[in-house]
């Protein structure tokens, strides 16, 4: 491919590329994402590309291998185009059945398409599965249909034509009206207007730097990993565009270490669009340079926060500083500097093709746009979901989710990752934006969405995610490193049984203390999880400082199972089940559980299909 010198030589490709694609092969999409690699897509794609050739239909069939489609759990995905056939979580001795009926033949098989856990139904197109049904995937939709090793499949969906009128028919200024019309907030976590920070960057004087947030730490979070690893030029593009807004010649992403595949993606990416002269110097013949860098950072939780990867990226400790001086105006090499996260990049190449009328349609008032939210923990359907601002949390969890497993209660749901708050069921239909998460305590962050259940101990969950957040401190600041050590102590002695009176309202304290004085915002988030566990779940505190209880029968010092001999049939199934041979009886016979040899681990509870295990 010989470099493309100007902005007809990219319009001639595609057009010839589009061509090629409506009289072009079958295709078969099959999900290359990290989640469903690991579910055996390797196996799956050579088990198929050998089907293929041994039935002589090498040059017939286009077999792609995509991002991640979302629906994570169901991987391996495979979809059958242009009919859509949703085959979900493929197996190698399934490829000849494929091959030779839907392939060749066009027929669905029935037996391999999705089934709907709620209700039950069979549903054999990707467009109808509820998972995708409900989203609006404006950023993440070509995920599941271009080849992110392949630019040509980026350029003939439409790829760099956002570059193309950011080059030659806008001016900077014109280019940072449009994100600021369009009301594009920052998806990182802080949800500043991306617009104005740009202007702000581009009116201080320096060599300015272009720097994407790929540092992605929150537990459970992988939005940003999925997006590098399926369409990475969408973040390159975005990124050359800002460069172009702001006068930036020089770029950089930090990016986990332990994203390997992103990196490979990434690096592929830019290696192309340098070669394809959409990158580097003198870019599509318009006389302006940009480069991008990758740095791969070492997992720090603290450098996702501006400064401290900053620090990191000039090869420092990953501390952050004080900011009442702003990174847009001395941030990396103490030069202005503008940084974005993978979503917010992503989102640009979007706005500049479609508008800023018609992206700030989508959304409310003060959020614009769709947000990415990755959906775990005790839910149906677990994945990356894609939905307007304003989406409640009902919709997300329920409808697109399918609720909460085993016909269980739902109890809260955290976002804004580990230092984001608790929202209990009163808020199920809170619309989900910057500012109505705020108001009940929580935040966007960067879109982590945890879901827990009735067997939830909201005392243990402010535990666990305190106890995370003390070991990511830098311990740079008094208020951060002591407080959230303080806080924790407390937490775990509640969570031991050895709460006292007083520790609730002495949380509360410490809680707004940190919040108050700490650095950087890792501390001032970090009481988070306790203050909205205390404000919506005050009562399991009391519980387990006042009664010495643990209502949801998670904290082990706090209760003991159990067996009900009116309940207990006597099937054996605990008996067997248990590691410790702590329970004992007759067949047909009420049994018994020893205190001394029983270790708590719930097996018993679990096995148990009558109810007669009980949590006392």
């Amino acid at each position: 491919m010989a470099t493309l010198k100007n902005s007809e030589s990219l319009d001639r490709l595609r057009e010839s590329l589009k061509e090629r694609g409506e009289r072009g092969a079958r295709l078969v999409s099959l999900c290359a994402g990290s989640g469903c690699a690991a579910y055996g897509t390797g196996r799956v794609y050579r088990a198929l590309k050998e089907e293929l050739a041994r039935q002589g239909m090498e040059g017939d069939v286009e077999v792609k291998l995509t991002g991640c489609h979302g629906f994570c759990e169901k991987g391996p995905i495979m979809v059958l185009h242009p009919e859509g056939f949703f085959y979900p979580q493929v197996k190698e001795e399934q490829i000849p059945e494929i091959v030779e009926k839907s392939i060749k033949g066009g027929e669905l098989i029935e037996s391999l398409v999705f089934k709907d856990p709620v209700t039950k139904k069979m549903i054999p197109y990707e467009r109808d599965v509820p998972f995708y049904r409900l989203q609006q995937r404006i950023i993440f939709g070509n995920n599941g249909i271009i080849d992110p090793t392949n630019i040509e499949d980026y350029i003939a969906v439409g790829g760099y034509s956002a570059l193309q009128r950011a080059l030659f028919e806008m001016t900077p200024e014109e280019i940072i009206e449009e994100i600021k019309r369009s009301g594009l907030r920052g998806r990182g976590g802080g949800g500043f207007p991306t617009g104005i920070k740009w202007e702000s960057c581009r009116r201080h004087e320096g060599e300015r730097y272009v720097i994407c947030n790929a540092d992605e730490g929150d537990p459970g979070a992988y939005m940003d990993r999925s997006l590098l690893e399926g369409n990475p030029h969408s973040v390159v593009e975005g990124m050359i565009i800002g460069a172009v807004a702001i006068g930036s010649r020089e770029g950089y992403v930090y990016v986990r270490h332990e994203y390997p595949l992103a990196v490979k993606n990434l690096t592929k990416a830019l290696e192309a669009a340098e070669e394809y002269g959409l990158l580097g110097r003198d870019i599509l013949g318009s006389g302006f340079d940009f480069e991008i860098r990758i740095s791969r950072g070492g997992g720090a939780f603290v450098c996702g926060e501006s400064t401290a990867l900053m620090a990191s990226l000039e090869g420092n400790p990953g501390r952050p500083r004080a900011k009442y001086v702003h990174t847009v105006a001395r941030g990396f090499r103490q030069n202005p500097s503008n940084l974005n996260n993978v979503e917010t990049w992503a989102n640009v190449p979007v706005i500049i093709n479609r508008g800023a009328d018609w992206y700030a349609s989508i959304g409310t008032e003060n959020s614009k746009g769709t947000k990415i939210f990755s959906l775990v923990g005790k839910v149906v359907n677990t994945g990356l979901v894609e939905v307007p601002m304003g989406t409640s949390l009902r919709t997300i969890i329920y409808d697109i989710g399918g609720g909460i497993p085993k016909k269980k209660q739902f109890k809260a749901v955290q976002t804004g990752g580990p230092s984001g708050g608790c929202i209990p069921g009163q808020f199920l239909d809170l619309g989900v934006d910057f500012d109505e998460l705020a108001k009940v305590g929580s935040m966007m962050g960067s879109g982590g969405m945890i879901v827990m259940d009735q067997d939830t101990c909201m005392v243990d969950v402010a535990r666990y995610f305190l106890d995370f957040l003390k070991e990511e401190s830098c311990g740079q600041c008094t208020p951060c490193r002591e407080g959230i050590k303080q806080m924790l102590e407390i937490l775990t002695n509640i969570c031991e049984g050895h709460g006292k009176e007083g520790d609730i309202s002495l949380l509360e304290e410490l809680g707004g203390m940190v919040k108050k004085f700490s650095l950087c915002g890792l501390g001032t988030s970090a009481p988070n999880p306790v203050l909205t566990t205390i404000r919506y779940f005050r009562d399991e505190y009391e519980a387990h400082i006042r009664d010495k209880r643990c209502p949801a029968g998670v904290c082990k010092n706090l209760f003991h199972y159990e067996i009900d001999p009116d309940t207990c049939t006597g099937c054996r199934l605990c008996a067997l089940k248990c590691p410790q041979g702590a329970i004992s009886g007759e067949k047909k016979k009420p049994h018994k559980l020893d205190q001394d040899k029983c270790i708590k681990c719930g097996v018993c509870y679990d096995a148990c299909k009558f109810g007669a295990v009980l949590i006392k």
